[in-house]
C-alpha cells in the first residue's frame, strides 16, 4: 500500500511538471481574452515580479550557461505573460479608471503613487528611463554577446569534436564520456543561438511597452473626457497615473529578466557562480583597495563634500585591504613552511627506517587497467567485487579452506582493458576485458560467425568474440556461451585459484582449518598435532592433495588416516625425521578414494578409464626404480600415446582418468600433470570395491 502511494505521488508530481507549460499558455490566452477582477490582477502582477526575481537568482547561481539551458524558453514565456498582463490591465484601466486610483488593483496603485509620488510627469520620465536602460543598454548588449557567442561556438565546434575524438582514441575517456561531451558541445551552440533569438523578444517587449503607454494615455483621456464627462485635468490625473503604474509594474520585472539574460550570456564558465567570481576577482588585490581608499579619503577632505560618506567608505576599504593582505601573508608563510616540513619528513624517514617500511607481498592479487576500474570500484558499486566475494565463498565450500583475500589495485602500466592475476607477487594469468560488451565463447558447436573483435577465452583458451549488447540473444541462439566482462575476469580468477590451490594454502590457513575442526571435534585435533604429526608435515600432505585438485573438505577422514598411518611410517623411517610424507599422502588418497572417484565419475555406474599396457608398465617401473627418471625417447612415446588416449576418451564423452599401480601413480601424475592438466592419475587402491572399472583406452598397446 505504501509503495502504491509513493508511486501515485511520483506520478502526480510528473503530471504536474508535464502540465506546467500548457497551463501557463492557457493563462496567457485567458488574460488576453477574459476580463479579470482587480484582485486577480494583483495576484498575477505579484507572481510576475516573483518569477522575474527567481529567474535572476537562478542566473546568478549557475556556473555554466548550460546549467540554465531552459532560459530562452523561460524568457519567451515570461515576456508573453507580461504582455498578456498589460492587455488585461489596460482593459481594467480604461473601463474602471474613472472610479479612483485603486480601480485597477492595489499593485498598480502602489507603483503609480508610492514609487513616483503621485506625479504622473515624474512617472513618465522614470518609465522612459527604465525602457531606455532595458532596450539600449542591457538587452542590446546581451543580444550582441549571445550573437558573438553563437558565432564563435559554431566556429569552434569542429575543433572541440576533434579534441573529443583524440581523447577517445588515446584512451583518456570512454564512449559514454565522449558521447556526453559531444552532446554538451551541440547544446552549447543551440543555447547561444536560442539566446540570440530570445533577446529579440525582450527588445520587442520594450518597444511594445512604449507604444502601450502612449495608447493607454490617449485612450484614457478620450474615454475620461468623452464618455465619463471628466475634465481634462481630472482625466489626466486618473488615467495617466494608472497607466504609469501599469507600465512600471510591468517594466521593472522586464528589466530584472533582461539583467538575468545579460548575466547568463556575459559570464565565463568556471567552477564558481557570478557572485563568487565578482567577489573573488574584484576584491582579491589589497593594493586596489588601498588606492581606492586613498582617493576616497582625499575626496572626503575637499570642502563642501559629504565628508561622512566618503571618509566612512575610505575607512572600510582600508580595513578590508589590511585584512586581505594579512590573510595573504599567512597563506604565503604556510606555503613556504610546507615544502620545508615535507623535506624534513623525507629526511627523517630516510635517516630512520622501521618495520613499517617493509611492504609485504599479497598472497593473491588482481591488477586492472583504468577502463576496468568501475568494475572494482566500491563507490561505483563494482559488480566484480561482489563476484569475487561469492567466488571465495564457493571456493571454500568446494575445496575445503578459505583462500586469502584478493587484493585489487589499478595499474597504469597495463593497457586500459587488460588485467593480470598475481600469486605472491608473481603473475600467473593475464587477460583482456571490454566493459559494456559481451564475450561470446564458442564451446565447439557454434558455426555461425559473429561480428566483433576476435579473441580467446582467457580461462580455457577457447575461441571467442567480443560483441555488442544487441547481438547477445543472436549469439546465444547460435550456440555461443555469452558472458559479460566481470564474469570473464571472475571465471579466470576462479580457474587459477583451483589450479594453484596448493600454493594458496599456507601454514596459517592450515592452523585456522584445524581450529575450525577442533571446535566440533577437539579430541581429534589434540591427538594429531603435535603428538602424531607436526604442522609442517600435515601442511605437505594437504598441499599434495590440492596439487592434484583433490578437495580437503573431508578433514575428519584425512586426520583419521594420518593419525592411523603416521606412527607406523615414522617407525619405518630410518632417518628418524618423522613419517615419509609421500607415503602418507598415498595412504591418505586411498582413504579418500571414494570421494576422488565420485568427483570424476558421479553416481554408481561403470568407471570407464584409461589403462597401461602391462609391458609398458614393467618398462616404466624399471626405469623409475633404477634411475628415478624417464629417458627422453620413452617420455615422448608415453606422452604421445597418452594424448591419443585422452582424445578418444573426450570423443566418447568419458573422463580423462588414467588408473595404474600405487607405485607408478605419483611419478606418472607429476609427469603428465605438466603436459595434460585436464588429466587425472589414480591408483588401483583408490578405486572402491563396489565400483566396476572398465579400460576403454590402453596406452602402449592395442585396445
Amino acid at each position: 500500500m505504501n509503495n502504491l502511494l509513493v508511486m501515485l505521488k511520483l506520478n502526480g508530481s510528473a503530471q504536474a511538471r508535464l502540465m506546467a507549460g500548457p497551463v501557463l499558455i492557457f493563462m496567457v490566452l485567458a488574460m488576453m481574452v477574459l476580463p479579470l477582477p482587480p484582485v486577480m490582477l494583483d495576484l498575477l502582477f505579484t507572481f510576475n515580479i516573483s518569477l522575474s526575481i527567481m529567474i535572476l537568482l537562478v542566473a546568478m547561481f549557475t556556473k555554466r550557461p548550460l546549467d540554465f539551458a531552459a532560459f530562452p524558453a523561460v524568457l519567451l514565456f515570461a515576456t508573453l505573460l507580461r504582455l498578456s498582463l498589460n492587455v488585461a490591465s489596460t482593459r481594467v484601466v480604461l473601463m474602471e479608471g474613472h472610479k479612483g486610483p485603486d480601480a485597477a488593483g492595489k499593485v498598480i496603485e502602489a507603483f503609480s503613487h508610492f514609487l513616483v509620488g503621485g506625479n504622473f510627469a515624474v512617472g513618465v520620465v522614470v518609465f522612459v528611463i527604465l525602457v531606455i536602460i532595458n532596450f539600449i543598454v542591457i538587452t542590446k548588449g546581451a543580444g550582441r554577446i549571445a550573437e558573438v557567442g553563437a558565432r564563435f561556438t559554431l566556429d569552434a565546434m569542429p575543433g572541440k569534436q576533434m579534441a573529443i575524438d583524440a581523447d577517445l582514441n588515446a584512451g583518456l575517456i570512454g564512449e559514454e564520456e565522449a558521447r556526453k561531451r559531444r552532446t554538451e558541445v551541440a547544446q552549447e551552440a543551440e543555447f547561444y543561438g536560442s539566446m540570440d533569438g530570445a533577446s529579440k523578444f525582450v527588445r520587442g517587449d520594450a518597444i511594445a511597452a512604449i507604444l502601450i503607454l502612449a495608447i493607454n494615455i490617449v485612450g484614457g483621456l478620450f474615454i475620461g473626457v468623452g464618455q465619463h464627462g471628466l475634465s481634462f485635468g481630472d482625466a489626466a490625473h486618473a488615467y495617466v497615473m494608472l497607466t504609469i503604474g501599469d507600465g512600471l509594474v510591468g517594466q521593472i520585472p522586464a528589466l530584472v529578466i533582461s539583467t538575468a539574460a545579460g548575466v547568463v550570456v556575459a559570464r565565463v564558465a568556471t567552477e564558481q557562480d557570478v557572485g563568487q567570481q565578482i567577489v573573488g576577482q574584484l576584491f582579491s588585490n589589497p593594493n586596489v583597495l588601498f588606492l581606492t581608499a586613498g582617493i576616497l579619503g582625499i575626496m572626503g577632505l575637499i570642502p563642501n563634500m559629504p565628508h561622512v560618506a566618503f571618509l566612512s567608505l575610505a575607512l572600510a576599504l582600508g580595513a578590508g585591504g589590511w585584512a586581505l593582505r594579512r590573510r595573504q601573508q599567512e597563506e604565503l608563510q604556510q606555503q613556504e613552511r610546507a615544502p620545508q616540513e615535507q623535506q624534513e619528513a623525507v629526511e627523517a624517514a630516510a635517516a630512520e627506517a622501521s618495520w613499517s617500511d617493509v611492504a609485504m607481498v599479497d598472497p593473491l592479487g588482481l591488477e586492472v587497467g583504468y577502463r576496468l576500474i568501475p568494475l572494482v570500484d566500491h563507490n561505483q558499486n563494482g559488480e566484480l567485487l561482489h563476484r569475487i566475494r561469492s567466488l571465495r565463498k564457493k571456493f571454500a565450500q568446494d575445496v575445503g579452506f578459505l583462500p586469502p583475500v584478493v587484493h585489487i589495485r589499478d595499474n597504469l602500466e597495463l593497457k586500459p582493458n587488460d588485467y593480470r592475476i598475481l600469486l605472491s607477487g608473481v603473475e600467473i594469468g593475464r587477460g583482456s576485458a571490454t566493459p559494456g560488451q559481451w564475450l561470446a565463447i564458442n564451446p565447439g558447436g557454434a558455426a555461425m560467425p559473429l561480428d566483433g573483435e576476435a579473441t580467446t577465452d582467457p580461462a580455457f583458451g577457447l575461441p571467442a568474440v567480443w560483441i555488442d549488447v544487441a547481438m547477445r540473444e543472436q549469439a546465444q541462439i547460435a550456440g555461443y556461451t555469452v558472458v559479460d566482462a566481470g564474469t570473464v575476469i571472475a571465471t579466470h580468477l576462479n580457474h587459477l585459484m583451483h589450479r594453484f590451490g596448493s600454493q594458496l594454502l599456507g601454514r596459517a590457513e592450515v592452523q585456522q582449518l584445524l581450529d575450525h575442526v577442533g571446535r566440533d571435534q577437539p579430541k581429534l585435533v589434540e591427538d594429531l598435532i603435535p603428538k602424531t604429526l607436526s604442522l609442517s608435515a600435515l601442511h605437505k600432505v594437504l598441499r599434495g592433495l590440492l596439487q592434484e585438485e583433490v578437495p580437503i573438505r573431508d578433514m575428519r577422514t584425512i586426520i583419521e588416516a594420518v593419525t592411523e598411518h603416521a606412527p607406523r611410517l615414522a617407525a619405518l623411517n630410518q632417518a628418524g625425521t618423522g613419517p615419509d610424507t609421500a607415503e602418507l599422502l598415498a595412504l591418505t588418497r586411498v582413504a579418500l578414494g571414494r570421494a576422488i572417484v565420485q568427483h570424476w565419475f558421479p553416481g554408481d555406474g561403470e568407471i570407464r578409464v584409461i589403462g597401461l599396457d602391462p609391458g609398458l608398465e614393467r618398462v616404466l617401473s624399471q626405469a623409475l626404480t633404477t634411475s628415478g627418471a624417464l629417458e627422453p625417447g620413452l617420455a615422448d612415446t608415453l606422452l604421445g600415446d597418452t594424448q591419443k588416449a585422452v582424445e578418444r576418451q573426450e570423443i566418447n564423452g568419458d573422463a580423462a582418468v588414467l588408473v595404474t599401480t600405487p607405485q607408478l601413480r605419483p611419478s606418472l601424475s607429476r609427469f603428465l600433470r605438466h603436459h595434460l592438466p585436464q588429466m587425472a592419475v589414480l591408483s588401483n587402491a583408490e578405486i572402491p570395491d563396489e565400483r566396476v572399472m572398465r579400460f576403454t583406452a590402453l596406452i602402449g598397446g592395442r585396445e
